[in-house]
Formats: C-alpha cells, structure tokens, sequence
C-alpha cells in the first residue's frame, strides 16, 4: 500500500508500528511526551480541515469508507487498534519472582548454611517453609490476574462501520452525496433521521459490525447514544450529538459535537450544560464550564476520542488515529512510565530481614567467642552458631505474613474488592489520605432533582427519593412544573434496557438512577442529557405520566445554544373532541434570568396567575442563588399559550415531528414564541452523595485518614459538596510571614502558580480541590508523598490511570472503570462504592496488627529458646534442650499455633487508631519490649526448672530434660494467649475466648501432642522423654502462667491510663 498524503503539522496516519512495538514497555519518558504532542497536535490538524479535505488526505470515501481490500492492507501495515501491551510473563518467572524478597533470601541462606553443617532437618523444614510461601503468593496473584481480566471482558468492543458499497437497491446509489440531491447515500440521510430509534434502526441496516480492533485510519465509522467511540474520530456528520469525555479529562459534563472545520485555535467547546453564560451570576450556573478539562481537546470541537460514551443523537466520522497513536493511547503509554512504590510492609520486611541477619552473625561471632575460650574445636563452634543463628530466624514468619495476607484478600473480595497485589491490603492500613475522584466515587454520577422552589411557598421543597411529600400527589404549581419538565425534553425511554436486550453495553453506563440493585449502580428507565433524565425521573418519583404523547407532533423547537441558555418547544393542545388543535402552547426550561425576561405572570401556590412584577422577578433570583449556594444546579421553568401573530408565523413551518423526538429538532426562528410566558418556578439538581459515603468519612477521619475531594467542578459547587459529606473545611487564613495561606478550596490554576515546595505546605491544610485536570492529580500526589503521606487515590478514567500508579494505593472502579485505569490499580472496587475502600482501610490495619501479634509471639520464642541455650552454653551446662525437642518447639512457634493468630477477628477498636508511617518499623519499641519481656519471663522460668532439677542429682537425666521440654512449652501456650491482642485483656472479656476457633484447636492440638511425647512410650523413645506426675504437671502449669499474668497486669495498667485520657488512638485530621 502506498503511503497516504501528508500535510504540513501533522501526519496523515499514525507512523506504522513494528511488531514489537505494543509490546514494549520499556519507553523512555521523551519518547512518551514525544507521543502525547504529536497526538495532540494530529488532532489539531484534523479539527481544522472540512470533511472534504480528512476524506482526501486519508485517501477514503465520506460515503462509502474504504474497500475492503484497502481495509486488510491498512490493517497490515498498521497493526491493529490496540493499546500497548506487553506479553504476559510465563509462569515459571511469575513463581521464580517470589524469591526476591530479603528474608525469602536469608532462609535460604539458612538452608544452605544447615546442609553444610548437617543438619538436613533444618534445611528441609526451611525449605518447605519458603516452598509453600512462594506458592501461597503465586497462587493469590495469579488468582487476581484471571478476576481482573474477567472485569475487563463484560464489556464486547465491537464498531458499526461502512466499507465498500453496502448492499442496497442499485436505485438508490449514488457516486456521492450532494447537498439538495433527492436520491442520497441511507448513510447520509441517516442524519436527517428524525429519532434515536430510527438511526439506531439504520445504523444496523447499512453497516457492518466488527471487532473494534480491525479498524484501521480511513475507515467510516458510526455511532449512535450509547456507544464508545472505538479509536480516534474526525466526525463528518452529527445530528444533536453530545459525547461524555470524562474518561479523559476528568469532566462530566457531555461536549456537544459538531462536523463543522473549526475557525481558530482559540475556539473552546460548547458544553451542554445550559446554565453558565459568560459573566453570569452564580445562580445561573452550579459548577459547569469546560473545568478541568484538558486543553488539547477543549479545542476541538468535532474530534470524537477512543474510549468516550456518546450521551445523545448519533453521527459518522473518519478514524484518523488507531491504537497506541490515539489520546487514549498516549495516556496508557504514559502509565508503564511510572513506578509503583514498595509498600510499608514490604520495607518493614526488608527492614526486618536486614536485622534478623545481623543478629545472626553477631550471634555467631559471641558464640564462636566463648566457644573459642572454653577450648572447643573450630568445627564444634561453627555447628553450634550456625544451629542457633538458623534458630534465631523464624522460618514461619514468611508463612504467616502470606497467609494472613491471602486470607485478607479473600475477605476483601467478599467486600466487593479485588487486590491484585498481596502486600497491597496491609498497605492500606498504613495510608493517611485518600484522594477521591467526586463523580461516581463519593456521588452516585447522576444528576437527581432534590428541591423545588415556587412563589407562596413556605421556602424550597425537598423533592428527593426519600421526602415524604413524594408519597402525596404535588400542589397545582408543583405539578406545572413537573409537567413543563417533562414537555420541554428531550429524554426518552432507554428501549434497549427496556427491552433488557441491550444491544451495546456500554449504554448501561450512562443510565440515570432511580431504582437500586444491590451492589450496582442505580440505574433509571431515561436515557438522555444527564437533566432531561432527571426530570423525568422527578416525574416518576411523583408517579405522573409521560404527557408527550398526548400531545401529539411537536409544532416546533428552540434548541438550547450556549447564547440563548434555555430551550423551548411548542406543542398543540388538543380539541376536547380530538379532532383539532385548540391551541398552541410554549414551554421553556433554562438559566433562571432568561426565563424570567420571557414571563409576565408567575403561578401562585394554588395555581392562580398573576402579574411578574420587578420586587417577584428580584425574588426568583434570590431564590435561585439560595440553591445555587447549596452546590445545585437551577433551572427556571414557565410555560403559556402561544400569541396569534407568534402561532400565525410558526404554523407555516410546522413539523410533523413526535413530541418525544431526539434528532436534529425543527427549530422556530421565531423566539416570540416564548413571550409572555407564565413562570412556574425554580428546580435545583445535583449529584447526590452515594448512601453511606458520609458515615465512611466520618469514620476515616476519626482513624486519622484524611479524605481529599478532587473534582472538575467549580469551587462553590465543589465545597457544597464537601460539606454534605463532612468533609474537613479549613478557616480562610491569609498568607503571613510565618505561615503559609489556608483556603478551604484550591483551584487547578492556583495549584498551576504554586511551587513544589508551596503546594507542599497549602496542602496540608486544604481537603477540596475544584477545576482539576489529571496533571493536577499527580501533582497533589507527589505533593502529599513528598510529606511523608501514604496515599490512596481513586480513579475510573483513561486520565486517572498515571496517578493510579503514581500513588502508593491505586483504587481503580469495576463497573465505571477503563481497562486501563484497572491495569494501573492496586486495587478494584466491583461495586464502585467509596465505603468499601474504608472496609479495606480496616482490614489492612487489621492485617498489621495481627502480624505484629504473632511476631510478637515468635520473637518471643524465639529469643526465650536462644538464651536458655546461650546462657547454658556460657555456664558451661548440658545443652538441656535435645535436637527433637528443639524441632518440636519451632513446630509450636512456626506452625498451627503461631499461624492462628494471623487469623484473628480484626480489633473492632483499629479504626481508632492513626495509620502508621511509611518508614515505620514492623519492630516497634512497644513491641520489642514486649518480647524481651515475655522472652525474659519464659527464660528465667525454664531455666529455674532446669537448674532446680539439674542440681538435685547433679546430673542430667530424662527427667530433667522432660521438666524443662514441657515448661517451656507451657509457657509458650500462655504466651500465645498474651499475644491474641496487644492492649485487650483476656480476664475483662476483651478478648473472647471462643471469637478465635483456628486458635483454640492449635493450642488443643499442641498441648494434646505434647502430652503423647511426655506419655506414649514410642514417641518418649524419639524425644527422649519421660512421664511426669500430676504434681508436676500442675507445678509447671501454675510456674508457666506467670507470663499470662505479668502480660495481664501490663494491660490492666495500659487500658486504666487509656480510660484516664478518654481514647488513646483517636486522631481526627
């Protein structure tokens, strides 16, 4: 195929890519940034040129698109519409990666150290510790993989487009479409398709459905609402099309799109949002405007980008860029550039790992010492430090940190979380600020109608789902409002839902909410602009009708313009027989002041009219800014009998359009129309917060983490919100020279004139930022770790997906979510549900705290058996301690016992407890002395055992070593009792008995084994045991519970000081 035309600034297809260039992941940033420019500056060039000149630069047909012969080699050359990937890692690496971690090394280490020395037992049991680690983790990974590519597969890719000459009757072809001609391509009279159903009716009949990854630069592709734009898209026609571009730029307000070549580079897109005129006052607008989106595209008015949801209408337009060319691509590749942080526990385990050593070998180097003195031989003390610095490491540490991990991940997914990563779920007990995205996240990403305001009212009606004055049918002004928002739109009935045979799934994303199904979305019967489905689901909430139908054809329409900011219809009031039109009556819906500069009369609370006088007019405004103020979205709405000279003109141009139309509308020049109109009264719209999101808040903060709103809104909308969330507002403070200037919000452009070092300091005081742009998110983040936060950050979109992995806990949507955005997360929500993250926060925090529990245990076995042989060794005694006995009490330390105590019910106190720091050592100083405590305990105990029986024969016998062998276990069963909880007493009921089951079959299993080795004669053959008497037993019993007890008194006295203070751990930011 020969190369395609060029043109100065940009190319005309994306450069061909080798073989492995999707696969590569090892791009350098330049190369990356390089990519971004030119995709941008592509799309530049693209938006500039008419329909004509993209057909011919891309060498194909506005008609007919390409052939399919041009098509395959195109596909050829250029690879297909795919985003980078790499290939997935064999299995065997996957597994042989478990290794590399510090301590995994050093047992290994240890392993190879007992080989040499002969003590193939060690080494065996060591190396069946690692083995069931490495797989434990393998296996929960691997696990993770095939869940996340089940989420990414609910959703088929598949585009509707034209190749060739579609199969159709000879008569009605033509070479090409030429304005006015009566014989015209069915793909260009699908944009005079007068409904939704018909171009969706159409799109099927005349196109082909393919995998989206065939397509190629050329190809003429439509789509219609609910589709996703399938790669990048010169649109060459569009009838009432508006797409949702929140995937990339953050925004949720839809952009109306247009096939016109735009004029200039100063040129921003026209949201559809009809309540922001320029210089407008605040009650004319709630948070809309092209916020935070991103410049590129606020520029281009008719580019359709891969992976945006079209809202409404329908439309066709030329594929320019494919694949890892695309805005989309440019992003994901952005992605691989950015790496993941090691998590806390992970460096509290390298950190351990690294002490554990050291400890060896000065174990080994004191031991050699004193060996060395007493006159032993050279190979006598290296066996006996390399056994005991083998004894010093618990081999069954790794084990348990695994597998408390992977049962915390099991728990989570029953929490609707998926953790690809295992060491992720402690991490989130150690983060301190989430960030949260607002639409989807913290709000339910619809708009609902939650007030309405009218003259004569006592103040604004509450009107949402939950007001009892839903339940009561609404007063004569209440019901004349809900009746014009329901005539003055353009929402329809979802038919594919509807039907529930949704012909693209995608569509389901953009539905409205109005009934909940549990663990979804919610999900409403209207499909449309994010306000026209609000008003209908108002209409439901009443349980009105749809009156539209009634009505008959629409006489005319005035579609909303981001000049006039209202728009109006006008319909026929049938005769009482049916047989004519009575009359003709305008309805108008828009920016408060502009409705009320077409009424004369306003509607009284008992539905009397009366004259608009200046004082109301004053008071409708006011009204509106009250609302306004609250963070909602207003909309005045009148209505009237058109006026003879207006209806004498319009009837001349009368449509034959159904009321419930959604194409490109019959538009009434006319706008005398709308004059004279009767104002009914206000409607304020927001996006409610999500059930449950607020107590969440409340509940992070009082655990010290502190929850940070992101948002494209603007910043009175944004701090609405936050205060409906309870969030943490900060008092305005101005800059002085010994502090920095606190704002309760902080704008993207504020956050543009700031420093590193400034945003550094605002940050910590602020919790709402408005009008962002991804760029902004990764700032806020490299701000926030550069303090030392660890930061969890939620994202759905293309653009969130740097960020995602950027921070130390990626918390990426399940339904919502891009693929993208899920392969840069740590974490998936299933449910999209903000309260789930706190459900991890607590099972994270919980997970610490259970494996300092039984690393409280370990250690303190650990050292407690280390220094009855040290200081046996020093004094010059037997070793009192066979080589059995020895593995049997690292089976108690390393096994069942031990293992249990990962598994212990999560603290229901932990959320009280502030989040620890990133650098924070696994081995606290509260935790260290309570090892050398239990240790000291367990020592002193055994070894008055051992000396008292020792000495009363001066020998030892089997006795002797039974005595000490079972004190020492004894001991270690209260001490694992002690270490079931740091702080909670046992004694006061704190800690329940029974709450634990795997715990109390350990230690029943343990105490039931080591009653066999004291009394079956063939196991006292192998431990070299003998049977003691009740006496005996019930001496050591009572000897061994002094470490319970002691442990005991330690909380007793902890708690009284707790109870003094009121709460010890709270901490609210």
């Amino acid at each position: 195929m020969s190369n395609l035309p060029t043109s100065a600034g940009a190319s005309s297809e994306p450069p061909s890519r080798p073989p492995s260039e999707g696969r590569s992941r090892s791009r350098s940033r330049s190369h990356v940034r390089s990519q971004s420019s030119v995709a941008k500056s592509v799309a530049d060039d693209y938006s500039s040129l008419t329909p004509q000149e993209t057909a011919a630069r891309l060498q194909t047909s506005l008609t007919q698109g390409l052939s399919p012969a041009e098509a395959l080699a195109r596909l050829h050359n250029q690879g297909p519409n795919e985003l980078p990937h790499e290939d997935p890692e064999p299995l065997w690496l996957r597994f042989l990666k478990q290794f590399k971690e510090p301590l995994i090394l050093l047992l290994l280490c240890s392993a190879g150290a007992s080989v040499v020395v002969g003590n193939k037992d060690d080494a065996i049991s060591i190396t069946v510790a690692v083995t069931i680690v490495v797989l434990v983790g393998f296996i929960q990974e691997y696990r993770s993989e095939k869940s996340i590519e089940a989420l990414s597969h609910l959703v088929p890719n598949h585009a509707h487009l034209i190749r060739g000459e579609p199969p159709r009757p000879t008569s009605v072809r033509t070479p090409a479409w030429q304005p006015g001609a009566a014989d015209v391509p069915e793909e260009e009279r699908l944009m005079d398709t007068t409904s939704i159903a018909e171009a969706e009716a159409k799109v099927v009949a005349i196109s082909s459905k393919v995998m989206a990854a065939q397509l190629v630069p050329g190809d003429l592709v439509l789509f219609t609402t609910g589709d996703r734009i399938p790669a990048d898209i010169r649109v060459t026609k569009a009838s009432d099309l508006t797409i949702d571009e929140s995937n990339l730029t953050g925004e949720n307000e839809p952009v109306r799109i247009t096939a016109e070549a735009r004029q200039s580079y100063t040129h921003v897109r026209q949201r559809t949002n009809n309540l922001e005129p320029p210089g407008s006052p605040a009650y004319a607008s709630a948070g809309s405007g092209t916020v935070g989106a991103d410049t590129q595209l606020n520029s281009t008015t008719n580019i359709a980008f891969m992976g945006t949801l079209v809202r409404s209408g329908h439309g066709q337009g030329i594929v320019y860029a494919t694949g890892a060319n695309t805005h989309f691509g440019t992003i994901a590749a952005s992605v691989s550039e950015t790496e993941s942080p090691r998590t806390p526990l992970q460096l509290s385990m390298d950190s351990l790992g690294s002490q554990l050593s050291q400890a060896s070998f000065a174990i080994i180097a004191v031991i050699s010492f004193v060996g060395w003195l007493q006159g032993k031989g050279l190979l006598e003390i290296f066996t006996i430090s390399i056994s005991l610095a083998v004894a010093a490491i618990p081999e069954g540490l790794p084990i348990i940190v695994t597998v408390t991990l992977a049962l915390g991940v099991h728990r989570m997914a029953k929490h609707n979380a998926i953790v690809r990563k295992m060491p992720s779920v402690e991490t989130l007990g150690s983060v301190n600020v989430v960030c949260s995205d607002k639409t989807g996240t913290l709000t339910m990403n619809h708009m609902t109608t939650t007030k309405m305001w009218f003259f004569g009212g006592e103040g604004p009606v509450d009107v949402d789902s939950d007001d009892e004055a839903t339940e009561s049918k609404p007063d004569p002004v209440m019901q004349r409002i809900i009746r014009i928002g329901n005539v003055a739109n353009n929402g329809r009935l979802n038919r594919r839902l509807h039907d529930e045979v949704p012909q693209s799934a995608s569509s389901i994303a953009i539905l409205s909410s109005t009934e909940e199904s549990e663990g979804h979305m919610l999900r409403s019967r209207w499909v449309g602009q994010p306000t026209d489905v609000a008003l209908l689901d108002l209409l439901d909430r009443f349980k009105e009708h749809d009156v539209r139908a009634g009505f008959g054809p629409r006489l005319g329409e005035t579609p909303f313009s981001s000049e006039r900011k209202w728009m109006g219809v006008t319909v026929g009031d049938p005769s009482p027989d049916g047989t004519s039109i009575a009359r003709e009556i305008a309805y108008i819906k828009g920016a408060v002041d502009r409705v009320l500069t077409r009424c004369d009369t306003y509607l009284t609370k008992d539905g009397r009219e009366v004259v608009l006088d200046a004082t109301r007019r004053q008071e409708a405004l006011d009204a509106a800014e009250k609302l306004a103020e609250e963070g909602l979205r207003v909309l005045g709405f009148a209505s009237g009998p058109v006026g003879k000279h207006a209806k004498s003109f319009h009837s001349s141009s009368r449509s034959s359009t159904p009321t419930t139309r959604q194409a490109e509308p019959h538009v009434s020049h006319n706008e005398d129309v709308y004059k004279g109109l009767v104002f009914a009264g206000l409607i304020g719209m927001s996006d409610p917060p999500r059930s449950g999101v607020r107590k969440s808040i409340r509940r992070l903060m009082r655990g010290g983490v502190k929850v940070i709103m992101i948002t494209g809104d603007a910043e009175t909308t944004a701090l609405a919100i936050g205060q409906k969330l309870g969030m943490t507002i900060a008092t305005p403070r101005e800059h002085t020279a010994s502090s920095v200037a606190v704002k309760p919000v902080l704008s993207g452009a504020e956050i543009d004139e700031m420093s590193s070092e400034e945003l550094e300091g605002a940050i910590g005081n602020t919790s709402i930022f408005a009008r962002t742009s991804p760029d902004h998110k990764m700032k806020i983040i490299r701000a926030l770790q550069a303090r030392g936060d660890i930061v969890a950050m939620t994202g759905d979109g293309v653009n969130d997906a740097p960020a995602l992995k950027k921070a130390d806990i990626g918390i990426s949507m399940g339904l919502q979510g891009t693929d993208v955005a899920k392969e840069a997360a740590d974490m998936i929500l299933t449910d999209d549900d903000f309260s789930t993250i706190l459900k991890a926060i607590e099972e994270g925090k919980g997970i610490f705290n259970n494996i300092q529990n039984f690393l409280t245990f370990q250690l303190s076995t650990s050292a407690a058996a280390l220094s009855l042989v040290f200081f046996c060794t020093c004094l010059g005694f037997k070793n009192p301690l066979n080589a059995m006995q020895i593995l049997w009490i690292n089976i108690i330390m390393d096994g069942p016992p031990a293992q249990s105590l990962g598994v212990e019910p999560v603290d229901p106190d932990v959320m009280s407890r502030p989040p620890r720091k990133r650098n924070a050592p696994v081995l606290t100083r509260p935790l260290i002395i309570r090892v050398l405590t239990s240790a000291t305990i367990i020592t002193l105990g055994t070894m008055a055992v051992y000396t008292h029986e020792m000495l009363s024969d001066n020998e030892v016998t089997k006795r002797d070593t039974t005595m000490t062998f079972t004190c020492f276990v004894l001991f270690d069963m209260f001490n694992a009792l002690n270490c079931r909880s740091e702080s909670k007493s046992v004694l006061r009921g704190e800690v329940g008995l029974f709450s634990n089951t795997l715990f109390n079959w350990a230690v029943s299993l343990s105490l039931a084994g080591q009653v066999a080795v004291i009394y079956a004669p063939w196991l006292q053959d192998v431990f070299q045991t003998e049977a003691l008497g009740l006496e005996d037993l019930v001496a050591l019993v009572l000897l061994a519970s002094s470490v319970f007890w002691v442990d005991e008194g330690r909380k007793w006295w902890k708690g009284r000081g707790r109870r003094r203070l009121g709460s010890g751990y709270s901490q609210v930011v």
